[in-house]
């Protein structure tokens, strides 16, 4: 079964596997509007989703600030746009069952998430805390559906 999990943000971390994960920087550059962060989004999902059996992303349920909720909205709307165009399955996983999953602890920080993460993958280059939550929901999903 084919995963592809998702950080959702502007920094949006991704993992279809453990080697092949990462971070995609949706950051709109200068003289681009907001939009662009959606538009690079949505060509990532375009290149990388090819024979994907689902996509799972992080499911967040409060935001520090507006901002920070419209685009987390604007992002889970274009992968779920994504999905339903392709009919590929989808699901949204609470932030807490991920960190407990991952770490034992329903509330861990981004620090015990990255240090975690580093652990189980020790070869790997993980570049911040966004490829880390991603990798550990992919875990969560290749337990949850691939058996």
């Amino acid at each position: 079964m084919k995963i592809l999990a998702i950080d959702p943000g502007t920094r949006c971390g991704y993992a279809l596997s453990p080697n092949e994960s990462g971070v995609w920087n949706l950051s709109p550059h200068r003289h681009e509007g907001g939009g662009m962060r959606f538009v690079r989004l949505k060509n990532y999902l375009m290149t990388i989703c090819e024979g994907v059996n689902i996509v799972v992303y992080e499911e967040v349920r409060r935001h520090l600030g507006t901002d920070a909720a419209h685009i987390y909205g604007g992002i889970v709307a274009i992968i779920q746009e994504h999905c339903e165009h392709n009919k590929i399955p989808y699901q949204g996983v609470p932030v807490g069952t991920i960190k407990k999953y991952f770490t034992g602890k329903g509330n861990s920080n981004k620090e015990v998430m990255l240090t975690a993460a580093r652990a189980k993958w020790p070869d790997l280059d993980i570049i911040d805390d966004n490829q880390a939550d991603a990798l550990a929901l992919w875990a969560w999903a290749k337990d949850e559906y691939d058996k």
